[in-house]
């Protein structure tokens, strides 16, 4: 017979292309590496990091520090990794690749595509959270206000918010009005990377509760009647977790995002793509605590 693996239920120690990338100094190795691949500069991509890292930390502007627990500085950096891994292997699959250019403002797209959830000065009322609903339009705003201040033009500020707006649960390039095939691409990549960055990092299944808390506090926000919540509890949303992966991300990485995650497995294996393969040993956790008494590990949400 064969063994049977048991799941740990309780330890993030599995395997993950985005292991302890939850740090600037954990992502700036990718930078480097893909940006050499690439001919990118890799100053900007120096500088549009240590803008955004400073942009979260509440140093520029007047901007508050994130104070979110899901949607935190570290998802940034996870989806971010997820980006390079992918232009890299679009490169690879598809030589000469991106532009230098197109490959800094697409690493600035996915630095800046949750800033929306930053609060500003004066705003003292509840977390980010409440911004669910609206931050990826606050984050085009904010993209396109600071982007100018790190020598971005109005055309490449253009190509960076449509970037962003291919993010959040409605978000589709084909709708938004693209100027060239390639920016299209990288939003696809953006938008794919935005969910992988979530699903594939290993403490995905524990940070659950703090995603449910943001769902309640924007519905609150947003005056949505407790009838019409997605979902009224945290052990329902985790429930409904493994059908939100196979039926509705699964197809819209494949149609919407054009099934650009096809770049991150090796040409002469499709099906091994180590994102996949992190976001299905994550559902099977999920499933795992879904059918358990206390689905969530003790303090969980905090």
């Amino acid at each position: 017979m064969p063994v049977v693996k048991p799941i740990n239920l309780n330890s993030s120690d599995r395997p993950s292309p985005l292991r302890d990338i939850t740090s600037p100094s954990a992502l700036r190795p990718a930078i480097h590496r893909v940006f050499a691949l690439t001919g990118a500069d890799p100053q900007f991509g120096e500088r549009v990091l240590e803008f955004t890292e400073r942009l979260f930390r509440g140093g520029i502007w007047n901007a508050q520090p994130i104070n979110l627990r899901y949607h935190d500085f570290a998802h940034t950096l996870q989806a971010s990794y997820c980006l390079l891994d992918l232009m890299a292997g679009y490169k690879r699959d598809n030589p000469p690749g991106f532009s230098p250019r197109e490959v800094e403002l697409g690493l600035a797209a996915i630095l800046l595509h949750d800033s929306g959830y930053l609060k500003v000065a004066g705003d003292n009322e509840g977390t980010g959270a409440k911004y669910t609903y609206s931050h990826v339009l606050r984050s085009c705003g904010l993209a396109a206000s600071l982007l100018p201040t790190i020598g971005c033009r109005l055309d490449e500020i253009d190509f960076v918010v449509g970037s962003i707006r291919c993010t959040g649960i409605s978000g589709n390039p084909a709708l938004i009005n693209f100027r060239s095939s390639n920016a299209t691409l990288i939003g696809c990549m953006v938008a794919t990377a935005d969910y992988l960055g979530q699903m594939a990092a290993p403490e995905y299944p524990d940070k659950l509760p703090f995603l449910f808390q943001e769902f309640a506090e924007a519905d609150v926000f947003s005056n949505v009647p407790p009838e019409k919540r997605a979902f009224a509890t945290a052990e329902a949303m985790l429930a409904a977790t493994p059908g939100f992966w196979t039926k509705f991300v699964r197809p819209k990485l494949d149609k919407d995002f054009q099934g650009v995650h096809r770049h991150l497995a090796p040409p002469d294996q499709p099906d091994a793509n180590p994102y996949f393969a992190a976001v299905e040993e994550n559902i099977a956790i999920i499933s795992a605590r879904s059918a358990a008494t206390t689905p969530f590990p003790a303090n969980s949400a905090g």
